[in-house]
């Protein structure tokens, strides 16, 4: 992980755009919010940037 902030999908830094921290299994990352729903909606494709985000339940899968 770069030690500057940057977004985990398009490595804009905070200069550039908002950055969003999040944690996941113990590890600090950051997303702007173009890519926020890539997070949310098709966590899978984000597999190769979050180890073990494939294995999160599929949106429609949860409730609110």
């Amino acid at each position: 992980m770069p030690s500057e902030a940057t977004c985990m999908v398009c490595d804009r830094n905070a200069q550039q755009v908002p950055l969003l921290a999040i944690q996941f299994q113990d590890q600090s990352y950051w997303i702007c919010p173009q890519h926020l729903p890539i997070l949310i909606h098709k966590p899978e494709q984000l597999a190769d940037k979050l180890p073990g985000v494939e294995n999160l339940p599929h949106p429609e899968e949860h409730h609110h």
